[in-house]
This record gives structure tokens, C-alpha cells and sequence, in this order.
């Protein structure tokens, strides 16, 4: 018999009774039913319940044993009483009686119990990531995580593509992020640099004649912690192909997304058709550019229903450039609770508040205070048929700027009695993010929201350029390196009217993919940074080696990357990137179970000629 097992904890069943086996894992927990010991015995693949009374030779050894303690036993297979079957389990059916016990590894108390689904602080779980890792929900985000992996690797292979690695160790290229920097011992004084992505590399593959590219590839970028963000590294499914235009990038990986949320979504609904929304109207309509489709909110400007109007605060609002007011529809949210509960949310969000109408049925009150008669008489006058109740406008908003305009605002949002609207006015850069907020608690709040499905839809053609409105200094708004719809000529126009053909797929309020169609013409890349400053010298000397290799021949190109974790992370139903990475760092970019970062020796820093210099207090 093989010295720690003969079996996994999940392969045995009736078929196996009367069998002598061996068993290897962790104690899960012990339960003592009066000299009866049972213990439910754990490995990778599952669990099974073993026990021992007095006649067991090893009684007392068993008696010994905590949760957690590893474990190899041999026994005899039993069949449960059919009144003892654990339908839960794929070992349900049997039941372990132990003749022999040895300890491979006693644990000491835990700082956390793997048995049971108790909440520990994050710095805890992640400290004793070990721990953590054994849990049942985590074993299966990280068996989620690989099978997903795979899956990816497979399908992009079925598609013709090849994976190349890429180097780890490169020079710096400002990606958006801050780098990870590596000093050199060979070269004092100078750095590589961590990739952020595998971006000019993978450029430099379709120069190099390879035509379809992926890799899984790691990515390093020094940045903020967030929960759908790993501050210090990520890995991402990066694929480029040469001779393509946008639709055909769209068309390669649509297949592979699908099919992953398919194989990985729990029978939830999977978009097959993805709707392409242009950049201005998802922030118009989602206040966001990676707007929740499973809600079905669409916001929409109202501003000509507010200029001149009787609310001062937009109507003066409304005399400044570039200002305007956009409406949140709020399908049955037509109560004042709700509304009342809507304008705390503002005010947690640093508003003073949030405007807003509902409508309801028309009351006799009303039609009595309208017309200057008793509500008795309008009572009369309604059974009569003389007066029929149609709906009317309540809330602040509504009183000042009357019915006429009121209503025209329920016809614009097609809302009716029982429905709601909430109003941000401003500047749109200025609102929009608090104007996406609330549509999606709206949405969740009103249970509109389709939590059974995902969503997909491309936001594309963004705008390569803004204008600094303080300094009316151009700048990049998005990717420099994307190739601007119209080529050479739409950089001779209004640089904030030029468009790149640049795309990111948004998935339930994600960003899953963010990608391009290449500047492969050097001519307009120079042109292209210049507008935004950058002169020739410039850009060579920061992105030489792939200005240089676009001079030998450099095809038409353009990919994307997925973002593996957080695809996981959607698919594992987890609320944190960090609960579908195996060893995250904590939200300060520190690993509390390796003690990093950590200070380096003396000798490490002289040998690459540095010194520390000492934080300002």
C-alpha cells in the first residue's frame, strides 16, 4: 500500500465496503458522540467521515487529535444506517472505522478556524493565508481560477493563436501607472523596470511576422489599492493579431468570453449579443464607461425643461457654459420614503441633495386648492363624472417649476403614477460619477436590476485628447498609442474632436477587456504626441525601440487584454479581488505573511551603490 494513501477523500463509496484503505489529510473537525469518536477527514478533493470507538486499537491516539492536524489512517470501509446517509456528500454513503493513526503534522491553536464560514479581518487571512487558502470557498475560487485559466489557454489555441512570453525585466514605459523599478548592480545608477503590460512587446511580436499572439501574462503596476484592483500585480489574458481592424478584434475574443462565462457562470444568462456604446454616451446615459446593463436605467438631459424655470439653482445653473441637467428615471420609486432615502445618499456623497419628482394619482385636495372649491364638491363632481383623476407631479421640484413642464419631463423619461426622477445638475465631468452611483443603487434598491445575468456591451470610439480647463493645455485623455479614427487628417483638426479606435468590454460594472487598433505609422505617432506636447526627440527617446522597429515594415496591428482576476472574480460571486488571488498583498501593497517590503541588508545596498534616503516625519 502506498505510504499515505490509498485513496483521496472523495473516491469512496458502497462499492469500496469491506475494503482496508488509507487516508491521508486534515482533521476538519471532531465530534464525540459519548465514546464514539467521528472525525470528517479532509484533502483537496473532499471529505471523509471516519470513526473509532473503545475497540479501536488506536482509541487513545484518536482521542488526541484537534482540527487541523494532519493525518494518515487506515480502516475498514463501513456502509452508513440508511437513516445516517449524508446526502451532501459524494462519501455519504460510508464511513471509515480506524485500526491505525499516524500524526504527520500536529497544529498548534489556530488564528483562524477553516471549519465554518466565520468572518476574520483581512490582515488576519491574509497573515495566515495558509489557513485561509484550506477554506471550502476559497479551495473552490482557486480550483475557479485555475480551470478558468486553462479554459482560456484552450480556446485561444483552438483559434489559431500561439502563447509567446514576453520579458519581465524591461526598461520603463509610462503605461498609466507608476513603475516597480529594479536597480542594476552590472550598470550603477540605472533601473529596469517591472512591465505594467507586455504592450510594446507584443507590438513588436506582429513587426516580427508571429500575425496572432496571447499569453497569460503577469502585469506590474505600483498603484492604489481598490477592491476590484491588486495594488502591485495582475495577470491578464493579452492576445494581438496583425492585418485587422476593430470588428475583427471584437469578433476573436467575444467567442472566448462568451464561452468562459458559459463553462463558469452557474447557468446564469450570458449576453450573446454585445451592444457598442460610444465612450460619450455611456457616461451620458451610465455616468460611467463601464456601465451595468443588468439595469435597465438609461439617464437622459433634461436641461430645457429647467432654463428659465422657477428652481433658481438650475436655471442659474444653466446660464454658465457647458453646464447641464441630466434626469435618473426611477421606474415605481414614486414614493416619498424612497425619494427621502435617495437624498441621504446625496448627501453622503457631499451634496447638499438630490432634486426630485414622483408622480402619483391626483387627490380631491389637490383639485380642490386648484380650483378654489371644497374637496366635498370636487368629491360630487368626480362620482358625477364631471372631474376624472389623472396623475399629477409632487415633490419640490415639482411645485416650482409647475405642471406644464412636469409633465413634459414624465413624457421625455416615458414614466407614469408610481415612478420617480432624481436630477444632478453642473458640469458633466463634475456629476457624472455621483449620477452613476445613484442609478445603481436605484436600480438595486427598486430590484430592477437583473442579478441572473451578464452583461456585456463595448465601449468604443474614445476620445484620444483633452483640454485642461484651467490651462487649456491639450493633454492624452486615453491610450496615445491608438491609432486616431481618420489618421493623419483627423490630427489636423480639433484635437479634443479626434477619436481613437480604442475599446474596453464592460461586464456587470467592470472593465473585463481594454484594448486598440495600433499607431503603426511613425509619421503619426510623432504627430499625434506633438499635439499633446511631445516633440520627436521625445517620443524616440522614450519609446525607441518600437518608433524604430515601425520603420522596417510594421503591419496594420491591434489586440486586447482580459483581466483574469477580475473575470474570476465575477464568476466566483466574491466581492474582492484578493478572495481569487492566491497570495494578495493587503490594501497598504504589503504581504503581511512574507514581510514584504522589507528592508534591505547593507551589503545588498552596497552592491548596487545605493543609500535610503530617510522619509520626511
Amino acid at each position: 500500500m502506498h505510504a499515505y494513501r490509498s485513496h483521496t477523500c472523495t473516491d469512496l463509496n458502497k462499492d469500496n465496503v469491506g475494503e482496508t484503505v488509507r487516508l491521508s489529510g486534515w482533521v476538519h473537525r471532531v465530534r464525540d458522540h459519548g465514546g464514539l469518536l467521528f472525525i470528517d477527514l479532509r484533502d483537496h478533493y473532499g471529505i471523509t467521515q471516519v470513526m473509532a470507538d473503545p475497540d479501536s486499537p488506536v482509541f487513545s491516539e484518536i482521542e488526541k487529535v484537534r482540527n487541523e492536524w494532519c493525518i494518515r489512517i487506515d480502516g475498514e470501509v463501513r456502509a452508513r444506517d440508511a437513516s445516517l446517509v449524508n446526502d451532501k456528500l459524494s462519501t455519504g454513503e460510508v464511513e471509515v472505522f480506524v485500526r491505525d493513526i499516524e500524526i504527520l503534522g500536529a497544529a498548534e491553536e489556530l488564528p483562524l478556524m477553516v471549519f465554518g464560514d466565520q468572518e476574520y479581518p483581512e490582515e488576519t487571512r491574509l497573515k495566515y493565508r495558509y489557513l485561509d487558502l484550506r477554506r471550502e470557498k476559497m479551495q473552490k475560487n482557486m480550483k475557479l481560477r485555475s480551470d478558468v485559466v486553462s479554459s482560456m489557454r484552450k480556446r485561444m489555441w483552438d483559434k489559431g493563436f500561439r502563447e509567446f512570453q514576453t520579458p519581465i525585466i524591461t526598461s520603463s514605459s509610462p503605461e498609466g501607472a507608476r513603475d516597480f523599478l529594479i536597480p542594476s548592480r552590472l550598470h550603477p545608477g540605472k533601473f529596469y523596470a517591472l512591465p505594467q503590460a507586455p504592450q510594446q512587446f507584443k507590438q513588436l511580436i506582429m513587426v516580427s511576422g508571429y500575425d496572432k499572439y496571447f499569453q497569460i501574462a503577469p502585469c506590474f503596476r505600483d498603484e492604489d489599492p481598490r477592491a476590484d484592483r491588486s495594488p502591485t500585480d495582475f495577470y491578464q489574458l493579452d492576445l494581438e493579431m496583425s492585418f485587422v481592424e476593430q470588428q475583427d478584434v471584437f469578433d476573436t475574443i467575444q467567442p472566448v468570453i462568451t464561452g468562459i462565462f458559459e463553462e463558469f457562470g452557474k447557468g446564469r444568462k450570458v449576453d450573446q449579443t454585445w451592444e457598442q456604446i460610444s465612450y460619450r454616451d455611456a457616461a451620458l446615459w451610465y455616468g460611467s464607461d463601464k456601465p451595468d446593463l443588468r439595469n435597465p436605467i438609461k439617464m437622459q438631459v433634461v436641461s430645457e425643461h429647467f432654463r428659465d424655470s422657477g428652481f433658481a439653482i438650475f436655471a442659474k445653473l444653466l446660464e454658465q457654459d457647458g453646464t447641464e441637467v441630466r434626469a435618473i428615471p426611477a421606474p415605481t420609486g414614486g414614493g416619498r420614503k424612497f425619494c427621502d432615502r435617495m437624498n441621504v445618499f446625496a448627501q453622503k456623497e457631499g451634496l447638499p441633495g438630490m432634486g426630485y419628482i414622483f408622480w402619483r394619482k391626483q387627490s380631491a385636495d389637490s383639485i380642490a386648492q386648484e380650483r378654489g372649491i371644497t374637496v366635498k364638491n370636487v368629491n360630487a363632481l368626480i362620482k358625477s363624472g364631471e372631474i376624472i383623476l389623472g396623475n399629477e407631479a409632487a415633490g419640490p421640484l415639482a411645485k416650482n417649476i409647475g405642471p406644464a413642464r412636469t409633465e413634459a419631463i414624465r413624457q421625455q423619461l416615458g414614466l407614469t403614477v408610481g415612478d420617480a426622477a432624481f436630477f444632478l445638475g453642473g458640469k458633466p465631468k463634475t456629476f457624472e460619477p455621483i449620477a452613476g452611483k445613484a442609478r445603481a443603487v436605484i436600480g438595486d434598491e427598486l430590484g430592477l436590476t437583473d442579478l441572473n445575468r451578464f452583461a456585456f456591451a463595448w465601449i468604443v470610439d474614445f476620445p484620444i485628447y483633452e483640454r485642461d480647463s484651467e490651462t487649456g493645455k491639450i493633454d492624452f485623455e486615453h491610450n496615445p498609442f491608438s491609432m486616431p479614427q481618420g489618421g493623419m487628417a483627423a490630427l489636423n483638426g480639433k484635437p479634443e474632436d479626434v477619436l481613437g479606435f480604442q475599446y474596453d468590454l464592460a461586464c456587470n460594472g467592470y472593465e473585463l477587456v481594454s484594448g486598440a487598433i495600433r499607431n503603426h505609422r511613425p509619421e503619426i505617432m510623432f504627430k499625434a504626441f506633438e499635439i499633446a506636447g511631445y516633440g520627436k526627440d521625445e517620443v524616440e527617446k522614450r519609446f525607441g525601440g518600437m518608433v524604430n522597429a515601425f520603420q522596417y515594415g510594421a503591419p496594420p496591428h491591434g489586440g486586447c487584454a482580459a483581466g483574469v482576476d477580475r473575470i474570476v472574480m465575477l464568476l466566483a460571486d466574491a466581492d474582492n479581488l484578493r478572495d481569487v488571488i492566491m497570495f494578495p498583498m493587503n490594501q497598504r501593497a504589503e504581504d503581511l505573511m512574507m514581510s514584504a517590503p522589507s528592508m534591505p541588508h547593507n551589503e545588498q545596498m552596497r552592491e548596487l551603490r545605493l543609500r535610503i534616503i530617510p522619509a520626511d516625519d
